[in-house]
Order: structure tokens, then sequence, then C-alpha cells
């Protein structure tokens, strides 16, 4: 009996043994693991630091990149102003307004040398007679004049007295009410494509409300504020020609007072815009005369009274004094300077 009782004791050693081995071990690998558990959350830890500086740098060197744009960015628009601002006081804009000038100009000279052309056309050159003896004088049969494009359909005889317009009279019902019917035709049904010396453009309120003022309440001798551009103006004026000629017909003349050929190379194109004519209508003797000079304006005025005929005086808004001779007329326009932008009154003289 005692022999497998040390038996079993032996193996009972054995096992023990064998187990402390065994836990020996575990316990080693155990503190392998967590040697290595630790070694890796120092790596982890180091990543993240090293990971977190090389965001913080990247977004630092982002948000310098980012500035540096702006500033660049702001430089460059800086810089286009700069050349846009100088192109247009310096180049561009000098240009563009010489090439204003000129063209106007251009077309003011090629309408006055058209007009002088026509005008020479026109003149009966008679060739030297020698003296015939004094037995009997026989007067050549008188000639009549060469109607001119605008003349044609009048009745020929220029020795009536010129026509008085009383707009603002009572006893002109007729009248008044062909007014209101033209300046409602033009503002609620225009032809684009109307007759010669129709009004072809938009006519909005504004425009016939300064129309109808003239007419009525001033009569056809006044003044109107300026529409503040001189395109708009003329179509007022146009409205006016167009009113007056349906009225009056080819009795009616209108001189254009301005005081720079470029501005009446403006009115030029713009009337024949307005009123579908073309250059056959400019010169001394057609329906619209340009003019530079009061004096001269008037003179014409004088002669056209004495013929029958009826001049409209029409003044750019930038004449800064209107003469007193042209307010003798019975039918005169002036376009008056916004008193805003108005440097100077206007005088007379």
């Amino acid at each position: 009996m005692s022999e497998p009782i040390e038996e079993v004791t032996t193996q009972l050693g054995q096992r023990v043994s064998t187990l402390q081995r065994q836990e020996q071990e575990l316990q080693q690998k155990i503190a392998q693991l967590q040697a290595t558990n630790a070694k890796m959350q120092q790596e982890q830890l180091a990543l993240t630091q090293s990971m977190g500086k090389l965001i913080s740098s990247a977004l630092d060197q982002l948000e310098q990149r980012k500035q540096t744009l702006q500033i660049e960015v702001e430089k460059l628009e800086r810089r286009r102003d700069r050349i846009q601002k100088e192109m247009r006081t310096s180049f561009a804009g000098v240009s563009q307004e010489l090439a204003i000038r000129v063209q106007g100009f251009k077309d003011y000279l090629v309408g006055s040398l058209q007009d002088l052309v026509a005008t020479t056309e026109q003149l009966e050159l008679l060739p030297e007679t020698p003296p015939q003896p004094p037995l009997r004088e026989i007067a050549p049969p008188p000639q009549a004049p060469q109607p001119s494009r605008v003349d044609r359909g009048d009745s020929g005889d220029n020795s009536q007295s010129a026509p008085t317009p009383q707009f603002s009279e009572q006893g002109f019902q007729e009248q008044t009410k062909r007014i209101r019917q033209l300046l409602d035709q033009y503002r609620n049904s225009p032809d684009y494509y109307g007759t010669p010396w129709q009004l072809r453009r938009t006519f909005e309120p504004i425009h016939a409300k300064r129309v109808s003022n003239w007419f009525f309440t001033q009569g056809g001798r006044g003044a109107l504020r300026t529409m503040g551009s001189r395109l708009q103006n003329i179509l007022i004026a146009s409205a006016t020609i167009s009113v007056l000629r349906n009225l009056y017909g080819n009795r009616l003349r209108t001189l254009v007072l301005a005081n720079t050929p470029e501005r009446l190379g403006e009115w030029r194109r713009g009337l024949q815009d307005c009123l579908g004519i073309d250059r056959r209508d400019f010169g001394p003797e057609q329906g619209i005369v340009l003019f530079e000079e009061p004096e001269v304006l008037s003179q014409k005025a004088e002669r056209l009274v004495k013929e029958g005929r009826l001049p409209l005086i029409i003044i750019d808004d930038m004449e800064d004094k209107i003469s007193l001779s042209l307010l003798q007329f019975p039918l005169w326009l002036a376009f008056a300077p916004d008193p805003q932008t108005l440097q100077q009154p206007i005088e007379r003289f």
C-alpha cells in the first residue's frame, strides 16, 4: 500500500511542477503581451501626436496660402480698376469721345457740303449780254423758282402772311383736338414704318406730357427741362415737329441751334432716325436747317416769315445764352439744362 501512495504523490508532484511551469510561461506571455500593448499604445500616441502636428502644419500652410492668394487677388483687382480708370481717362474714353466728335463733325460737314452743292445747282447763271439800244424795253417773263423736295405740294404762293399759332387760346378746339389725337396716336399706336415726318419711335407718357405742356400751357413758346439725354430731347422735338407738320404742312421750317458741329451732327442723325427723313430734308431751303450762331438763325427766320413760312426754332440744352431776337417768333422750343448740373444761369442777350 505504501508504494502506490508514493507513486501517486510523485505523480501529483510532477503535475504540480508542470502546472507551475505552465503558469510561469503564461505569466511570461502575459508580461510580453502587456509590454507589447504598452509599446503599441506609446506608438499609437506618438503617431496621433505626429498626425496632429502634420494636420496642424498643413492647415497653417493652407491658411497662409489662402491669405497670400487673397492679397494677390486684391492687388490684381486694384490693378484692374486702376488700368480701367486709366483707360477711361487716358485712352479709351478720350478715343471714344474723340471718335464721336469727329463723326459728328464729319456728318455736319458732309451735310453742309451737300447743302452747298444743292444750293449751287439751283442758281441760274445768266450769260453776259451786250447792252440793247433804248428803243423799247421788254420785261422778261417771270420764272417760277424750282421747288425743293419739301416744297412740292405747296400752293406756290409765298406772298401770303405766315400763320400765327394760338394753341392756348379758346376758339381753336378743332386744332387742339387734332393735336391731342396725334399725341395719343404716337403714344398708343406707334408706327415705326410710317411716312416721312411722322414720328417713328416709342413715345412714352412722360414725353407726351412735355409736348402737351409746350403746346397748351406755353402756347408753343417756352423752355422745357432737359430729359438728361440729347436723344430724349430730340425725341420730344421730333414729336413737336411731326404734329406741326401735320397742321401746317410744308409751310413749317425747323431751325435747330447748337453751338458745336458735333452736337448739330447728333441732331441731324437723331431727327433722321425719329422722323424717317434723309439728308435731302436738311438745307437752307429744306425742311430743317442747322445753325451754330443765333444771329444767322434769326435772319433766316425773318426771311421765312416774310415768305409766308412758319419757323420753328429749337435750341439745344447746351446753349447757355438765348438771344432775345429768337423770342420774337411765334414758335420756339428751348431745352433748359438741369438745375443740379447747371454751372451758370442761362443769359439772354
